[in-house]
């Protein structure tokens, strides 16, 4: 008997690996997820890759945006920044603000993070107390307004980018990318594929230097040890 019930706890277990596998396999998007504000060099092998998670209605990734600019001033070409649209289910409106990213991303690539940084600025305008009357369609208009001013498209184009099934797609994609990684909230950023203290909360300029300085140390030593090799 207790091998009967141990064979068929084995074969449920089998069929619950293959769906989830052929779930996995089905939902793998074509490319990596985000949008890539500084792209490093050449070579990703190269650089130190920040992974950025921010919802474009939470304060906390408002802030957390200058101190990361610059850091990307700083040391760009050793550093990619690559920001992932997360949208926090307490904010009513953000899967439409991360939505809207993905439509100016497709309309015009320059004028992602410029509308980006539109929803930081006007936050308030679509927070959750400020559209608790408005519908839906009202709210869509708002954003698709701050998406024409960020991409330079019509409103009619920008409009029809919330009918388009593949920015539904992206911007889900992008959330369930961030729950695959293990995000709960925002901003949460990745160093080097490692996932950094403090998630939730802005980082100031002097936490990331001291975080990113010795890891620019640590290249520097090896382009020289790479240098002097070819000496020997």
């Amino acid at each position: 008997m207790a091998a009967s019930a141990a064979l068929i706890l084995f074969s449920h277990l089998t069929v619950v690996v293959l769906l989830f596998s052929c779930c996995l396999s089905s939902g793998i998007p074509s490319k990596y997820d985000g949008f890539s504000y500084s792209g490093g060099g050449e070579g990703w092998e190269d650089v130190i890759v920040v992974d950025a998670f921010l919802d474009p209605l939470c304060p906390d990734s408002r802030d957390s945006w200058p101190p990361l600019k610059k850091v990307v001033d700083l040391y760009s070409p050793r550093l990619a920044v690559i920001v992932h649209p997360f949208p926090l289910p307490y904010h009513n409106n953000a899967f439409l603000a991360c939505r809207a990213l993905h439509i100016a991303n497709k309309l015009n690539t320059s004028s992602t993070f410029p509308l980006l940084e539109l929803f930081f600025k006007y936050q308030d305008k679509f927070s959750n107390g400020a559209t608790k009357s408005m519908p839906r369609t009202a709210i869509i208009e708002n954003m698709a307004e701050l998406g024409v001013v960020a991409a330079g498209n019509s409103m009619s184009e920008f409009l029809s980018g919330f009918s388009d099934t593949t920015t539904d797609l992206a911007a889900r994609t992008s959330f369930k990318y961030g729950c695959t990684r293990g995000v709960f909230g925002a901003p949460f950023f990745f160093v080097n594929g490692f996932l950094l203290p403090g998630g939730g909360s802005a980082l100031d300029l002097a936490t990331w230097k001291s975080i990113i300085d010795p890891l620019v140390e640590k290249q520097q030593v090896q382009e020289k040890e790479l240098a002097f090799s070819f000496l020997l």
